[in-house]
């Protein structure tokens, strides 16, 4: 079994729904999200080459005025950077590790 991450040496912190967390750097945010939950990433609805769109987040760069929209699946992951919008497939495989006021419906 080949281990599903890029190699990295150290873990980065980013901040999503406004709840810290470390993760592994140079690799894809959608790959971190796989690192902070293990057991429901990779059996949510991702086709991880941006086709499905279900990784969509709303994100805050270091160095960037204006938070941007992105695909998880294809941005790398930036120390600092700042999740404030999950699409729905990520809020309900997240769910068990956000803030419990997040809206995690089940997705269609």
């Amino acid at each position: 079994m080949s281990e599903p991450f890029r190699p990295y040496e150290k873990l980065v912190e980013i901040t999503v729904l406004g709840k810290k967390f470390n993760v592994p750097e140079r690799n894809s945010l959608l790959r971190c999200f796989q690192f902070m939950s293990p057991e429901t990433i990779p059996y949510g609805r991702f086709c991880w080459n941006q086709d499905c769109q279900y990784c969509r987040v709303t994100c805050q760069l270091p160095d960037d005025d204006e938070p941007r929209e992105m695909l998880a699946c294809k941005f790398i992951v930036m120390p600092g950077m700042e999740i404030s919008e999950l699409s729905q497939e990520l809020k309900w495989c997240l769910r068990a590790k956000l803030p419990q006021d997040q809206d995690a419906t089940v997705p269609r």
